[in-house]
């Protein structure tokens, strides 16, 4: 039986699209990440998960339910974090905790005493008195105190502080460890390659790839960024004209070459010239592109991972092409 298991799963908002054909497979047990930018689906997705919305076509299970049929009975099996808290002013933080147990039908005084303490949070105040992290946290009480067989969570870090990131990741990774399953969106990509085993990755409603972490990470594509010039190299024939090395992050061009430069170019993207540097997505051989830099005077240079946003180029552009 798998955690969470779509097949064609669709919704839209009159002619407005929510999520197209999504499919995915997440086995019981699993750590997996849900990720893309804002307004890529995710948030649909996951409340179609839960019942909260109806779907438009397609199916879904969850722990092996129909999502359909089974509203209540998955609802209650399910920690369930949105992306933003909201709860009734007026109330005390001890009353909201004690107001979700009892819809779980559950004694949970003392795991929410024990995730009050690590979370540092102050039962005692009401809720209308409390920060955007403070509100995150009842949140995640709520959403953990049950133990839940699975925890379903929508940008549940956005408000925390570094320390509180930290902690809440703990918690997730405990409970893994006792055999539940984790599903969480993110548009933060290094919480997904720290914490996660699987991920999707979804782009304007549709699962663009799903597979492990670490497969997805290796993309072979590298940010190089040249220190102390501003000079675009003239070996890899982009477009040099009278205003290309003033422009403070002007998008470069590329233009055709002969081989072997025109390999390499081929291989340079999002090539940007600002504050006396040159940077570019690289996607070929390192041996390559320095015998292809030898002619260009810079002080220093770096090769990084690329970040969350270009990660998702990657995949936009191979699905594009």
């Amino acid at each position: 039986m798998k955690a969470i298991e779509t097949n064609q799963l669709t919704k839209y908002y009159g002619k407005a699209r929510g999520i197209a054909n999504v499919n995915l497979s997440v086995e019981q047990g699993d750590f997996f990440g849900f990720i893309g930018p804002n307004g890529a689906g995710k948030s649909t997705t996951i409340r179609t998960l839960l019942g909260l919305i109806s779907p438009t076509s397609g199916s879904a299970a969850v722990l092996g339910k129909n999502i359909l049929q089974n509203r209540i009975e998955i609802l209650s099996q399910v920690g369930y974090l949105p992306s933003e808290a909201v709860f009734y002013n007026g109330m005390f933080v001890r009353d909201i905790l004690s107001y979700s147990a009892k819809l779980h039908k559950t004694d949970c005084r003392k795991e929410a005493q024990k995730l009050c303490e690590r979370l540092e949070l102050d039962t005692s105040r009401r809720v209308e008195e409390l920060s955007l992290g403070n509100r995150k946290k009842v949140g995640i009480v709520c959403a953990l105190q049950h133990k839940p067989k699975l925890y379903i969570l929508d940008e549940p870090t956005s408000g925390l502080d570094p320390l509180m990131q930290r902690e809440f990741y703990e918690l997730l990774t405990e409970r893994n460890r006792e055999g539940a399953t984790v599903f969480l969106s993110s548009h933060i990509l290094s919480e997904i390659g720290r914490y996660c085993k699987h991920a999707a990755i979804i782009r304007d409603g549709e699962i663009l790839v799903s597979d492990s972490v670490e497969k997805l990470g290796h993309t072979g594509v590298k940010r190089v960024t040249l220190q102390g010039t501003e000079q675009i190299p003239k070996m890899s024939c982009i477009k040099n004209s009278s205003d290309s090395t003033h422009n403070s992050g002007r998008q470069a061009d590329i233009n055709k070459t002969s081989s072997p430069d025109r390999i390499v170019a081929d291989k340079i993207k999002n090539v940007t010239a600002e504050n006396g540097s040159v940077s570019f997505l690289y996607s070929g051989s390192p041996k390559e592109l320095l015998s292809y830099l030898s002619g260009v005077s810079f002080e220093d240079f770096t090769v990084t991972d690329p970040d969350l946003d270009e990660v998702f180029m990657h995949y936009y552009s191979k699905e594009e092409s």
